[in-house]
């Protein structure tokens, strides 16, 4: 399946071209916003793609070039009337759209999950279905969105000054070639908007309706609306597995650094590594096992625990996950947590003497270490259940070591860890075995 993007406005209401640069290549959190609208359709699978361009269509064309480094195959069709209405910008794509095809618009953001579920829609000749949100979020302007009335799943009437509406127009449509005759008639009664266009099929009846239900959408229209995308992204990067620690404490701090770290070249995997250095020096400074160190340790941990989520943040924000991403991060973390104990255990050796510490630290690394292997799994049940129960993981591990490196009882530290974690393990292994 192809998709068309139109990217051939120049922006006006964010003022872009005061900024010197099409509205389609304002940044949204890293990217430009038609780089997230190419990610974001090839993310739900569609990797050829056509992008209407004409206000300053040059300095796109040179941005996204052939689509290769996006993973796409991107073509182009020019609108030289781009001043005119979106219907036109779409009919110049005639040519190189197939029988069916998605299409978007540049300044809006989504979740890749409504194009997925879009795409696979089944639609019959002369229809034309609209994504649609029945309840749309506060940040969503309601002056300036296209209202739509819905009766039996068919849209019978559109526009931005309905008064009788149940829902609103995302922006993403799954179309057939037949509306480029609907183009053409309506450009013929000197009506040249995609509003014009989709009136015309919903009075034929042919234009249904697809629900988004709980997915994230916004225009980005205005300065102001760029800002809400920013925060609604954000707090997309939230997960249900997320710990206590991670979603009162780690997270607000995480994404604040996130929002920072987009606009740099340094990839997930580089932060990964840095964040595991940083658990290194953690560990280096409790091995010393003076009171100054343990803090400046403890401390040091702790924002390890806060970094950590920076790299699977950008890489969700960036669209540059992958499973070998994942697998670095995870084995990185292991050897980290690995590092801080042993660490804690030499430091306490060295500050007290006692050998049992050496007993206690083997039982602590040990549980800590199966802990955060039987996490992976227990994830899944979680994420399938939508439980939002208490979740024993790095985030409170290391939060924890912070605490008593204050309070000067890392001893105590271990014992917990050593206690808890091996508890949590026969936990989550009773819970697993039922839950199978």
């Amino acid at each position: 399946m192809r998709a068309v993007i139109l990217a051939a406005g120049q922006g006006r209401r964010i003022g872009a071209s005061e900024k010197g640069k099409p509205k389609p290549l304002l940044r949204l959190l890293g990217l430009p916003l038609i780089v997230r609208s190419i990610l974001t359709l090839r993310e739900a699978g569609i990797k050829n793609i056509v992008v209407v361009t004409g206000y300053k269509g040059q300095m796109i064309r040179e941005q996204l070039g052939d689509g290769r480094r996006f993973g796409v195959k991107i073509s182009y069709a020019d609108n030289p009337d781009w001043q005119r209405g979106n219907a036109v910008s779409l009919h110049c794509a005639k040519a190189l759209t197939g029988d069916r095809f998605i299409l978007v618009m540049s300044d809006h953001v989504f979740s890749p999950e409504i194009i997925k579920r879009l795409a696979h829609k089944k639609i019959q000749t002369g229809e034309a279905i609209l994504a649609v949100d029945k309840s749309p979020d506060e940040y969503i302007d309601m002056d300036d969105a296209t209202k739509v009335y819905i009766e039996n799943n068919r849209i019978v009437s559109i526009g931005k000054g309905l008064r009788k509406y149940n829902a609103v127009d995302c922006g993403a449509f799954l179309l057939t070639r037949d509306i480029f005759q609907v183009i053409e008639e309506t450009i013929k009664e000197g009506k040249d908007t995609l509003n014009d266009v989709m009136d015309r099929v919903a009075k034929k009846g042919l234009l249904r309706a697809f629900d988004i239900g709980d997915e994230y959408w916004i225009d980005v229209d205005t300065e102001e609306a760029l800002k809400h995308a920013e925060r609604l992204l954000l707090k997309q990067l939230i997960k249900p597995t997320d710990g206590f620690i991670s979603r009162v404490l780690n997270r607000p701090l995480s994404t604040r650094i996130t929002r920072w770290l987009v606009n740099t070249n340094l990839t997930p995997n580089v932060l990964s590594i840095i964040s595991f250095f940083i658990c290194i020096i953690s560990a280096a400074l409790f091995s010393i096992g003076s009171y100054l160190s343990f803090l400046v340790g403890g401390l040091l941990a702790q924002f390890t625990s806060v970094l950590d989520g920076c790299d699977g943040e950008v890489a969700r924000l960036k669209f540059q996950t992958s499973s070998y991403g994942a697998w670095l991060d995870a084995v990185l973390d292991r050897y980290g947590d690995a590092a801080i104990v042993l660490g804690i255990v030499y430091g306490l050796w060295s500050y007290t003497g006692e050998p049992r510490v050496w007993i206690v630290g083997y039982i602590a690394l040990m549980g800590s270490l199966i802990s955060s292997y039987t996490a992976t799994k227990y994830d899944e049940i979680i994420r399938k259940k939508r439980s939002s129960n208490w979740r024993f993981g790095r985030d409170t591990r290391l939060f924890l070591v912070m605490v008593c490196a204050i309070i000067n009882e890392l001893y105590l530290f271990l014992v917990l860890i050593g206690i808890v974690t091996n508890l949590v393990s026969i936990r989550r292994l009773y819970i697993m075995r039922t839950s199978s």
